[in-house]
């Protein structure tokens, strides 16, 4: 029997940790940012009223679904009825509380009033029941040149939740921005390893690719580097898109360089079990027209099926009517192939042919299998 080469062991023990190959469970379908100072403990509940109303208005039966999203009449009344659904129980599923771009910049003592407004309606969620199943606040970037801001943020939001609900609810999760030197990185795990033993809670945060000096250093060890606390890499699109020159009007998810960098975040990040994640579109309807309400769901739709067929499940909603165009298409694009999949699974199985001439090689059946986990953790 040949022996195990030297150090195999020990390669093996850091190919298990790093690369665990873990079966896909729940990831939300999207975040949903707002800005702080527009904040309270109402806006998911008020998305979602605005959504049904759009739908109500403008989307009443499956009819206007096959219509406006092209989904084949076989499914469109599932799917309507699961929008109208989760659009009535769940309207978000992930939600941060914007204190970087989409809130801009105030004095410390404004600032420091909204993470205190912002906690309150925190905890009124929860306490209510009505917190999303991830939540955390999005703090400024160190690449501004001023990291104690953003540490002063966290560390009041953190610091108040704890006080105000005794814990920190599950589905915490707080996002770094603009990432422009690796270094940024361990310096904010260094403030949440902080934090961690001041509160007595585990604390993690996602990071977000923004700019072309962010690729070279995503690899499969990075979170290893960082304490395991980075769950997750969220695309930014419209600063991606300026930073590598790009004219406005070809600031959009599904330009060729936006695929470019979405493919470099899937290779660092293949088996480490890191989430990825899409950008947003930064548009709203131009009217409560059905022309312009219309418009706007076909374009948000060709977006995220572009996310979803590159492998991209997960996108940012930056308007209530984002989440009628969300729901609809994430629904119809896993609900069109679930029963063939499953056929095909079985058929596996049961070593015989699923018919269509195709031969499954393992890869693929591992594939199958993880699309229809998904698709049973995403559809309500």
């Amino acid at each position: 029997m040949p022996a195990v080469p030297e150090g195999f062991d020990e390669a093996y023990r850091l190919q298990q940790a790093r690369y665990p190959a873990a079966e896909p469970g729940w990831q939300p379908v999207h975040t949903v940012y707002v800005p702080a100072d527009r904040f309270s403990a109402r806006t998911a509940a008020e998305w979602g009223v605005q959504a049904l109303s759009l739908v109500k208005a403008h989307l009443a039966g499956p009819e206007e679904l096959t219509e406006v999203f092209g989904v084949p009449g076989a499914l469109a009344s599932v799917v309507h009825d699961k929008v109208l659904r989760k659009l009535s129980t769940e309207p978000v599923e992930d939600l941060r509380v914007d204190f970087e771009d989409g809130y801009g910049s105030h004095p410390d003592a404004v600032e420091d009033e909204h993470v205190e407004q912002a906690v309150e309606a925190i905890t009124s969620m929860h306490a209510m029941g009505t917190l999303p199943r991830r939540w955390g606040p999005r703090v400024k970037s160190f690449a501004d040149g001023d990291p104690s801001r953003s540490v002063r943020t966290l560390r009041g939001f953190v610091a108040g939740v704890v006080a105000r609900a005794g814990e920190l609810p599950g589905g915490f999760t707080v996002t770094f921005p603009k990432v422009l030197m690796e270094a940024y990185l361990g310096q904010f795990a260094a403030v949440l390893e902080e934090l961690e033993g001041e509160l007595g809670t585990r604390l993690r945060f996602e990071m977000q690719v923004e700019a072309p000096q962010t690729l070279p250093f995503l690899r499969g060890d990075l979170n290893e580097s960082l304490g395991g606390r980075l769950v997750a890499a969220h695309f930014g699109v419209f600063d991606y898109t300026a930073a590598i020159g790009l004219p406005p009007h070809e600031q959009r998810l599904d330009h060729p360089a936006c695929d470019h960098a979405r493919h470099v975040m899937q290779t660092a990040f293949a088996g480490t079990g890191v989430e990825l994640s899409d950008g947003s579109l930064a548009a709203s309807p131009a009217s409560d027209g059905a022309a312009d309400v219309h418009g706007l769901w076909r374009r948000h739709a060709e977006l995220v099926r572009h996310s979803l067929r590159h492998g991209f499940y997960q996108g940012w909603d930056m308007h209530p009517s984002h989440l009628v165009s969300r729901y609809a298409t994430v629904y119809a694009f896993h609900l069109a192939r679930y029963d063939a999949y499953r056929e095909r699974v079985r058929a596996w199985e049961e070593r015989r042919s699923a018919g269509g001439g195709v031969m499954d090689e393992p890869a693929t059946i591992r594939t199958l299998a993880a699309a229809l986990r998904r698709a049973d953790a995403a559809l309500p």
